[in-house]
């Protein structure tokens, strides 16, 4: 999905969002706006994907303040929230496929431009899909023997433990999250610190730093797993903002919540619809 112009604003909110809560430093936290600013400036084109604008411009913010996790402290406020949420809703009882898709779905609710009692509010609303392809992910699972679960947000990755497992039953699952921080996204010191390792199936990177994933910039091991992977369960908007650049396989089912226009129309769905559609 190339980016829109509507893309350019949140961008640039971006960069604010993430120079202030990687530094105090009030100079510090100029220059990488400016910088950042500079950079969006010089780089925005509609050749390109947000994300290829985007991961640079973490890059940019994080070398000026020297902050190599910005969005720590508010990953763990989401960590925190979400592990209640979904405690205080979990009872233990099996459920079906659709059941976990819409769990799932629902995490993807969590949004590091939303305040917490945003998403709390939106956690409890009710999912409709504006595209539904669950029945055919049943299908493809059933020869599915390799699986890659594409994870998004730290906090969510309570709202996929249920999905993973049932995934699970008919093949083996490998959670892959981001080699190193960027944005709230879960990293693999993430799976660590917040204790998801032994939640969590086989868990390896995209050895990258970008959101969604740049597959020109993915590790050997990814792009080796994804080639071969009979089923692909990408999680959120960044997914695919880059997948969608691929050519459709069939085997790509993305779960997400179309919270921007541009990709609600890249979808051709209504805005913050739920989205589960295999390509």
């Amino acid at each position: 999905m190339k980016i829109t112009n509507e893309c350019y604003f949140c961008l640039g909110r971006l960069i604010h969002q993430a120079a202030e809560l990687a530094t105090d430093d009030p100079d510090l936290r100029t220059k990488a706006i400016e910088d950042g600013l500079k950079f969006l400036e010089a780089e925005f084109s509609p050749d390109k994907t947000s994300i290829a604008v985007a991961t640079p411009l973490h890059r940019i913010i994080r070398e000026i303040t020297g902050n190599p996790d910005p969005y720590l402290e508010m990953k763990e406020t989401e960590v925190a929230v979400a592990e209640q949420l979904y405690r205080d809703g979990d009872n233990g009882t099996q459920s079906s496929l659709l059941d976990e898709v819409v769990l799932a779905v629902r995490g993807n609710t969590i949004d590091f431009f939303k305040t917490l009692d945003e998403i709390k509010r939106d956690l409890n609303l009710p999912v409709e899909f504006a595209i539904n392809d669950t029945a055919k992910l049943e299908a493809k699972l059933k020869d599915a023997r390799s699986i890659l679960y594409l994870a998004d947000n730290t906090g969510e990755v309570f709202f996929d433990l249920r999905l993973a497992r049932k995934m699970g039953e008919y093949g083996r699952v490998t959670y892959v999250v981001k080699e190193s921080p960027v944005q709230n996204d879960v990293s693999l010191a993430d799976v660590e610190r917040f204790g998801f390792g032994e939640k969590l199936p086989r868990v390896i990177t995209t050895g990258t730093d970008t959101p969604g994933v740049d597959i020109e910039q993915a590790s050997a091991e990814f792009k080796s797993e994804f080639a071969i992977a009979d089923l692909i369960l990408a999680k959120g908007m960044g997914y695919w903002e880059t997948l969608s650049e691929l050519p459709a396989q069939g085997k790509v089912f993305h779960l997400l919540k179309a919270k921007c226009q541009p990709v609600a129309s890249s979808l051709n769905v209504p805005l913050n619809s739920y989205v589960a559609f295999l390509r």
